[in-house]
């Protein structure tokens, strides 16, 4: 097994990480050094990593160093102390007081589960497998954290159309807070596999296809009685993928989350929605240089 590092300076080293997932969609391995630089590292077998000049290019005056080396036969062992359980908060909670969503905890299937944990706290397990999304990187938790404050500030639950969905973590929390029916869409087999398995596993009913954003049509989950326009659509993507689907949706949504956006990005795929959808912004949330926004019909 091969350790592919690529280091960079630490000021570009949100973007080159955006970049970076387009050819690692399993995610990286993140170390933050003394130097201020920050090395992203992806393992995988001779022939299944990025080719080097690519990563040169993707890294552009940001690389720092880029490296490879072979890794003991127990690297699935080390890759699994990068997933550690995540709590994400539910809003609106005072001291003593029952939040109207629960919380929810997102761990993999090795992490135990809380014992200690309150019955306000929804558990969710996920299986990374080969997709992203494990609730671990700040875009994802972003989007989880907006989609409990739309659970907690709309009662009624839609249909949710989940676009890019990874590991499934979004479509599954949805299908947990009580959205139906729920269908995700993923471009990469691996994820569609991990996605329902991970969905089985959490007793979620989800529906998962395969979709190419950017040479298929896309396909609209209607509630009983054909409501289609109070659809919920998640979309933790890419810059790049976000401004297609604003030019893909059929109809605007009664809302949608995007996450996957570095900061100075939001103004912009905010726009492209608001100017072909009318959706407007309704809360922006950041981590870093990382933000996903909640956009809605109303």
């Amino acid at each position: 097994m091969i350790r592919l590092a690529v280091r960079v300076a630490g000021e570009h080293a949100e973007t080159v990480l955006a970049e970076l997932l387009e050819f690692a969609p399993a995610g990286v391995e993140e170390v933050r050094q003394e130097a201020g630089t920050v090395e992203y590292a992806v393992y995988g077998p001779p022939g299944e990593l990025p080719a080097l000049p690519d990563l040169r290019a993707l890294a552009g005056g940001a690389l720092v160093e880029l490296s490879t080396s072979e890794i003991p036969d127990d690297w699935h062992e080390r890759w699994r102390e990068f997933h550690r359980p995540v709590l994400i908060e539910a809003p609106g909670r005072a001291v003593g007081e029952r939040a109207p969503v629960p919380s929810l905890r997102v761990r993999p299937p090795w992490e135990p589960a809380d014992a200690a944990r309150e019955a306000t706290v929804r558990e969710i397990v996920i299986d990374p497998g080969q997709a992203f999304g494990t609730g671990g990187h700040a875009s994802t938790r972003l989007c989880l954290g907006l989609l409990l404050e739309l659970a907690a500030a709309e009662r009624a639950r839609a249909a949710v159309l989940d676009v890019g969905t990874g590991s499934g973590v979004l479509a599954i929390a949805a299908a947990a807070l009580g959205y139906r029916p729920v269908l995700a869409l993923d471009n990469e087999q691996e994820s569609v596999d991990a996605a329902r398995e991970n969905a089985i596993v959490n007793g979620t009913p989800i529906e998962v296809r395969r979709f190419d954003l950017r040479s298929q049509a896309l396909p609209w989950p209607t509630e009983p009685g054909g409501r289609e326009h109070e659809t919920v659509v998640l979309a933790n993507l890419l810059r790049p993928l976000l401004l297609e689907l604003a030019a893909t949706l059929p109809v605007a949504p009664a809302h949608l989350l995007a996450g996957g956006l570095l900061a100075a990005e939001v103004d912009e795929v905010a726009g492209a929605f608001a100017s072909r959808l009318r959706l407007r912004e309704r809360a922006r949330r950041e981590s870093g240089e990382w933000a996903a926004v909640w956009l809605s019909a109303c």
